[in-house]
Formats: C-alpha cells, structure tokens, sequence
C-alpha cells in the first residue's frame, strides 16, 4: 500500500453551505474565551459573536467593546432568564467546570445547540445530568475536543487505521505547562469542586482522548499514580503519570505535569513502524508527524492551524447542514468515566478494571 502525506485534506469535514453564519453566545469571558474563542470565530468561516455572556454586565460590556456585532451583554442570571435569546442559535461554555451544568441545561432549555469545554463537569454524576439534559430537550451537544479536528491528529487516525505501522502495540504520550506561571494558588483550578482535579482532569484529557480517538476504542482498565510538591498543590494532583489497557492487550503509558516546560508529543508504536507527533496538545504550534512503516518513511510539517478556529468552523458547519456533531455527550462521558477510574487507582494504589 502507498500513503501519501501530501494528499492530505485539512478539512475532510468540511462541506461549504449558503447558510446563514451560526450566531454565537460565550458564556464565561475568561482568559480562554477573550484570548483564543474570541479571535477563533472572528476569523471563522461559518459563525460568528453576537453575545457575551459574564458574571456581571460591566465584564460583558468591557469585552463587547473591542468587538463588532455585539447584540447582547448579559449576565449569568439574565442569560439563565432567557433574554436576548434571539440574537444566537449556539453557546460555546468555558466556565470552571463545576458550572458548565447549569449553563448547558439553560442553553438546553432555550433550544441552543451546545459546545462546551471539556471536562463535561467536575463529577461523573453533574455531567451525566448535563448531557441528560441535552437528550432530553433534543439539542445538539458537542464537548470541545480540539484535537479532533486538528488536521495532523486526523491524518495520524487515517495511516494508523490503513495500516502504515501495523498493528499498534504501545503508546507514549506527554503534556507538560507551568500554569502558575499564569495563574496562582487562588485560582479556581486548585478547587476540586470547581475543577474536580487538578492535573489529570485539566491536561491528562488530552492524550486520554486522543489515544481514544485515534485508535476508535476506549480504555478497559487504568492504573495511575499522581505526586504533588507545591503548596498550591496540597491536596490535589500536580504530576501524574497513567497506564490505559486497551483491547488485544495495547498499552499506553502516558505522563502529564503543570509544574515542566511547556511540550507535548503522542508515540504510537506498532508491529511493522511508528508514528509520532511532537507538539500536538498545544495550540498554533508547530506540529510534526513522523511516520516510518514498511511503504512509508516520511516527516509531515503542515503549516499551523488555529486549532480553535478549527473546531469552532467544523462544529457550525455541522449545523447548517443540519448534523449532529461530534464528539457528543455520551463520547465526553467515557473521559469522566475514566478520569474517575485514574484518581481513584492513584488513591487506593491499584488497578482499576473500566465499565464503561
């Protein structure tokens, strides 16, 4: 079999339409959100900002000033209420994950679609409420797995699944920043019950649910073990390192630390090669996917995308064609399910078996 890393498509999704842009509403004008979502849709190809959403009026409106198009500021509460409803047909939720419940069951209950940021919530049992929630009012919910429409993750999915290093028998993965750099002891990331976790929730998700979707299956038992220096660590994670067993006895052995240089890299090794990315967890980054198998021997270095703008235009796009997109609710859930399973296995120390 040939593979040709130059024939690939940056947007395999992609499907242009005569639809309107989708109209969105950030709810939550943190760092994230004023930073990276804002600049990501102004930039987009299928949507658009017509509503802030913040803890108070004055926040919103501080944010609506440096932009065009603006129809509504609102307040938590206001939003909650209903008002300027129709002025946006989507929310995009980046709120501490504790509260992403009660914003995602009043965007459900207004009849907005939904992307919301990932973790689903802080607990395995406020996120299935969400997601509950969604089914039942019928609404669209996508969580906000960047790296799944990132072009190079999409690529690595398609060698690995036509077989360019064979069967994969191992994985490697690591994601490392040093968040107090940006932010200190007070902030709601060391808040279990705003966060739910400190480490492994906020950074191990991303080679937990890359690993899952680049290999299409789902871990079937975990063990981890997490570490903490820092005081502003005490009681929660600050380094962590984890084992997933997948089917046909696939391991991966995955480290993730907020207190190390800021890198990231995904290892795939398999029967007949290996296919690694280096610097793919982080956004705008150079990537470089490096594949080496029997038909192919070969360095992939696109030029960066602006993975927010990425999910954002693939997200929208998907609704003015009027498709559900993914990766949806119960898909975020089996991250809950297992992050649960992973804190667990580093409290008591042991193995934990997955029924997911």
């Amino acid at each position: 079999m040939e593979f040709d890393l130059d024939s690939f498509s940056a947007r395999d999704w992609e499907h242009p339409t005569d639809a309107d842009p989708i109209r969105f509403a950030m709810v939550g004008l943190g760092w994230w959100t004023r930073e990276h979502a804002i600049p990501a849709v102004e930039n987009a190809d299928y949507c658009t900002t017509t509503v802030l959403v913040s803890s108070s009026t004055e926040k919103a409106e501080e944010a609506a000033a440096d932009l065009e198009g603006i129809e509504g500021t609102l307040t938590y509460d206001e939003y909650a209420d209903g008002a300027a409803t129709d002025a946006y047909d989507a929310v995009y939720i980046c709120t501490p994950n504790g509260l992403h419940r009660d914003h995602v069951e009043a965007a459900a209950a207004h009849d907005k679609a939904i992307l919301c940021e990932k973790p689903l919530e802080a607990t395995v049992e406020d996120a299935q409420a969400l997601v509950d929630a969604c089914r039942e009012a019928d609404v669209p919910l996508m969580v906000a797995y960047r790296l799944q429409t990132e072009p190079v993750a999409r690529r690595a999915r398609e060698l690995i699944r036509d077989g360019a290093i064979g069967d994969v028998v191992s994985i490697l993965g690591h994601m490392s920043d040093t968040i107090l750099d940006a932010a200190d002891e007070t902030s709601w990331r060391f808040d279990p019950d705003l966060a739910g976790g400190t480490t492994l929730n906020d950074i191990g998700i991303y080679p937990l649910n890359t690993i899952r979707f680049i290999l299409k299956e789902d871990p079937q038992a975990v063990y981890a073990r997490t570490e903490s220096e820092q005081p502003a660590y005490e009681g929660t994670d600050e380094h962590a390192a984890f084992q997933l067993e997948f089917p046909d006895g696939k391991l991966a052995s995955c480290t993730v630390t907020h207190s190390a240089t800021v890198t990231s890299s995904l290892r795939f090794v398999g029967t007949e090669g290996e296919l690694s990315i280096e610097g793919l967890f982080f956004p705008n980054t150079q990537k470089v996917l490096r594949v080496s198998g029997p038909d192919i021997e070969s360095e992939y270095q696109p030029e960066p995308v602006d993975q927010m703008r990425e999910e954002f235009d693939y997200f929208a796009n998907r609704l003015q064609r009027g498709l559900d997109p993914e990766p949806d609710g119960e898909h975020g859930m089996v991250d809950m399910r297992v992050i649960r399973a992973l804190y667990e296995s580093a409290e008591r120390g042991q193995r934990i078996t997955l029924d997911l």
